[in-house]
């Protein structure tokens, strides 16, 4: 893939081309196993864009949230209301199966090519594999590190030592709320041993300014989830100064039933919520490198994924170019913006226009096998897969027209 007409941001610059070779981003193009990218010199390429925490179980609409006007103090009376809930009576309608499906078409139509489930492998095992995007499977857990645990995996310390062992990221819920058992967290973590480089810590609301300080020291990253938090607590982490003391920040969605569509809205709602906070603008580099480089170092995969370097996996995002400041562009974006995004070099979903990279015209202008098409945005575009067909039978079981804002297409059209 050679993409020769466009505008480019890996590290923050703009280059002249892209090549890739074997699933990987390279130098040069090799004859007959690269293809020409036009984009017309009016779009971005990016790397594609890594969501650091959701639950694919739990993608379903609408959001469940406390009574007008209150808050919570733990996540865990918000679980309550999510179970008693005519939204969760409506979902169980869909299998485990079809959760995932939906939710891994959640990632692909916002751009999003590796996502993390936080949920136990004894969950997930028998799906991550074969969605159409990258769910991560190397990690190691736990659900939290206070008494409201739900004991996830084999225990912190267990888990842990099988993240530092196989260099794995380390991920737990961490802080969500700011009762006193809640901000416990932390110093839980330290005393088994568990806080270091390998911690992925998500929420994080109750941190003092010391812990803030000491997930910077020991090398942790957080995945800061603000439309979830600010709906469930309304309070968020206190995410200016984890970025003054030089954490690794990345950001996740939550599930849909707490947080926004997809991690495009997300993007918008931490930045205009960090504007509201503190008065200044959340710098859209940073950003940038919160969903791509910040990402891919939490989840110990910086060596194949998070830019456009040569060696990486292809995963490559493009889209329409409607500010000349590549970073604010991706920032800006929504669904209808995406033009192409790929998985290690195999195109995922796209327009029409980039069939070409499929290996030239297919016969009688049909689809490459495994494709389907769908309308997004008044734009005709392939994608892998038959989400289409999905969501009609999905609406078949639910038992009426259910919209979900992550899917921005209609059946049939």
């Amino acid at each position: 893939m050679n993409a020769q007409t466009g505008r480019f941001v890996g590290n923050g610059a703009k280059s002249a081309a892209i090549h890739v070779k074997d699933g990987k981003f390279a130098t040069e193009s090799s004859p007959g196993t690269t293809k020409s990218l036009d984009l017309g010199g009016k779009s971005f390429v990016y790397p594609a864009l890594i969501n650091t925490h959701d639950h694919l179980r739990g993608n379903y609409l609408p959001r469940i949230g406390p009574k007008p006007g209150e808050f919570y103090l733990t996540w865990l009376p918000w679980d309550d209301d999510l179970k008693a809930s005519a939204a969760y009576a409506e979902r169980a309608n869909l299998t485990a199966e079809d959760m995932y499906t939906l939710s891994s078409y959640k990632s692909l139509f916002s751009g999003v090519t590796t996502v993390v489930d936080h949920f136990p492998h004894s969950i997930n095992q028998d799906f991550l594999p074969h969605l159409p995007i990258r769910a991560l499977q190397n990690y190691a857990l736990a659900h939290e590190a206070s008494s409201y645990d739900l004991k996830w995996g084999d225990g912190i310390a267990i888990e842990h030592r099988r993240a530092a062992a196989n260099n794995w990221p380390f991920i737990t819920h961490l802080a969500e709320g700011f009762d006193e058992e809640s901000m416990r967290g932390l110093a839980n973590l330290e005393n088994l041993g568990a806080l270091d480089r390998y911690g992925l810590f998500v929420h994080c609301i109750g941190f003092s300014d010391e812990d803030i300080r000491k997930t910077a020291r020991a090398g942790a990253s957080i995945s800061w989830c603000p439309a979830s938090n600010m709906l469930m607590f309304n309070v968020t982490c206190k995410i200016r100064k984890f970025l003054r003391e030089g954490v690794n920040v990345t950001l996740g969605t939550d599930s849909t039933h707490s947080g926004s569509a997809n991690l495009l809205a997300e993007i918008h709602y931490g930045r205009e919520l960090y504007r509201k906070l503190y008065g200044e603008d959340l710098p859209a580099k940073t950003i940038f490198e919160m969903v791509t480089i910040n990402a891919a170092k939490a989840l110990h995969l910086e060596d194949s994924l998070g830019s456009l370097d040569e060696g990486k996996l292809a995963d490559m995002l493009v889209l329409r170019g409607q500010s000349d400041d590549p970073y604010e562009n991706l920032a800006a974006a929504g669904m209808g913006d995406i033009e192409f995004l790929s998985l290690a070099g195999k195109p995922l979903y796209g327009e029409l226009r980039f069939l070409d990279l499929f290996g030239g015209n297919q016969p009688g202008g049909k689809l490459p096998l495994g494709y389907s098409q769908i309308t997004a945005a008044g734009r005709p575009m392939f994608v892998l897969g038959d989400p289409g067909k999905f969501y009609a039978q999905a609406r078949e079981k639910i038992g009426f027209k259910k919209i979900l804002d992550f899917l921005p297409f209609e059946p049939g059209q």
